[in-house]
This record gives C-alpha cells, sequence and structure tokens, in this order.
C-alpha cells in the first residue's frame, strides 16, 4: 500500500533533552501520533531528535550513539507502522564498525521496511566536529514515493540537493538543527533549492536551548515552485502542507506554451560542469 497522491506532510519542531533519549523518543512518538491523526503520512523530525546535538567531546557524545536496530528506537518504528507513515528520525549512530554518523532513519510505515541515511557534509559545530561522514546520497523508495535525505549543513550544498533530483527524488527530508546564526536557511536557502530542483523540501529543525545556544525553529514546507508552503514560528511544534509526487515530477514549467519554457532539471549544460567534480 503506498501513499495517496496529493498527500499530508508535517515538520515536527520539538525541543530536544540533551542525553535523555527515552524521553526524547517518548515524545517523537506521541507528536507523531498528533500528526498521524490530523491527516499526515510524511512526519519529519529534527537532526539528533534522540541524543541532543551539542557535545563538547567524542566522548561525551559516545554513550548517546545507538545502532540503528537499537530497541531504543523501536517506539517510533512501530508508531510510523501502526499510523502507516513514513517517518523520519534523526539519531546519533553508532555502526557495526564502531563508527559513529549523524544519521536519520527512514521508516516506511506502510511496507515495514527502515532505510538509513547518514549527513555527508560536516560542520565545525557541535556533535559534528566529532562523526565520520556518510558516502551516499541515496534515494528510498517508500510508499510509492521517491524520498530523499539530507541533514542540516548538507542543504547548504547545491551538489548534494542536485544529485537527489537527478536520482528523481520527489521531496527532501531535511532533519536540522539551525542555532542562533544560521537563519539564511529558512530565508532563501531552501526556496532555492526547491526551485532550482522542482522538488519539496520538508525541513523539521527544533527550538530551545542547549549547552548556551538556542535553535531558532523557523521549520519550513516548501513547494517545487520555491513556494513557502508552511513555515512555523519559534512556538509551533507541528506544521502541515499538502504536497503532490506528480507535481515533482513535472519538471518542465510552461508558461507560454513555446514561448516561455524552462526546465532547470533537463535543460543542464552538465559537459561545461567539469570542476563541479574536481
Amino acid at each position: 500500500m503506498g501513499l495517496s497522491d496529493p498527500f499530508v506532510a508535517a515538520s515536527v519542531q520539538m525541543d530536544i533533552h540533551i542525553g535523555q533519549i527515552a524521553a526524547n523518543v517518548q515524545r517523537a512518538v506521541a507528536l507523531l501520533h498528533t500528526a498521524a491523526d490530523q491527516g499526515a503520512r510524511l512526519i519529519v523530525f529534527p537532526e539528533c531528535t534522540t541524543s541532543g546535538y551539542c557535545f563538547d567531546s567524542l566522548d561525551d557524545a559516545l554513550p548517546l550513539a545507538i545502532p540503528r536496530d537499537d530497541p531504543a528506537l523501536h517506539p517510533f518504528v512501530s508508531a510510523c507502522r501502526e499510523r502507516a507513515v513514513v517517518g523520519i528520525l534523526g539519531f546519533l549512530e553508532r555502526s557495526t564498525d564502531g563508527g559513529v554518523y549523524n544519521s536519520a532513519l527512514v521508516v516506511s510505515g506502510t511496507e515495514e521496511m527502515e532505510h538509513l541515511y547518514r549527513k555527508t557534509h560536516l560542520p565545525v559545530l557541535g556533535v559534528d566536529r566529532f562523526v565520520s561522514r556518510g558516502d551516499d546520497l541515496p534515494v528510498f523508495h517508500a510508499s510509492g514515493l521517491n524520498l530523499g535525505a539530507l541533514i542540516c549543513y548538507d542543504v547548504r550544498f547545491p551538489e548534494a540537493a542536485r544529485v537527489l533530483a537527478l536520482r528523481h527524488a520527489d521531496v527532501i527530508a531535511l532533519p536540522t538543527n539551525w542555532p542562533e546564526g544560521a537563519e539564511s536557511a529558512p530565508a532563501y536557502m531552501l526556496r532555492a533549492r526547491a526551485r532550482e530542483n522542482g522538488c519539496y523540501i520538508v525541513a523539521a529543525n527544533r527550538v530551545g536551548f542547549e549547552n548556551g545556544r538556542r535553535f531558532i525553529g523557523q521549520s519550513q514546507i516548501v513547494a517545487p515552485s520555491g513556494e513557502v508552503l508552511a513555515q512555523a514560528g519559534t512556538d509551533e511544534e507541528t506544521i502541515f502542507a499538502e504536497i503532490s509526487a506528480h507535481k515533482a515530477r513535472r519538471k518542465r514549467i510552461v508558461i507560454e506554451p513555446g514561448c516561455w519554457e524552462q526546465d532547470t532539471v533537463g535543460d543542464r549544460r552538465p559537459e561545461l560542469y567539469g570542476e563541479l567534480t574536481a
């Protein structure tokens, strides 16, 4: 069973308590049920929802890094399956080889499948100073939706979103932790990424304070046109917007047939862009 088209997406903007995995997951599950009650079928949560983000060392973060199949994540997976939703949850991952990653768990509740994305671009900030980089930009096929994921700083690299678009992503889920100083992302960056790639972006930031940093909220759901369909303030926990995968798959924009048409994916000139991969 897949998602109907169009369907409702939700971005959950929650306060996260550093070091309190069980409490954070419990709150995420409660908010997932609330969003599902209001019709949401794709629900995105912030970066590092389970653990918090502002760690001062790898030793501080390690006790909060868990495997992708850890029992602590089971309530979230079970809730996605119970409500037949696609849920994306940021967590600090301990891999089987002992590596630590800033990751997102993608749960396709209708198909009882889970996928994993590991943050590929790491700033000098918080726990990202101590974790390893992911090395892939996958697009997941979840409930009939082509779903890409980026995490926070990743969206500042236009190449990353472009790769997801070229791999036919309808929606880019963006778990994020925007602190004060990152206002450019919701102000204009997400709109540009959505418009240039013709796909939706569902960005879930957090709120609250953590180890001296304040997080700005301003979560967004952005249409392929670049229009902001929904934006949270600093107090709202969940925002909603209707999404159509069919619209995201129509890359060519016809304003005046034969006189004014554009396709920022199909009209590319890859032979001119060699420096991008140098």
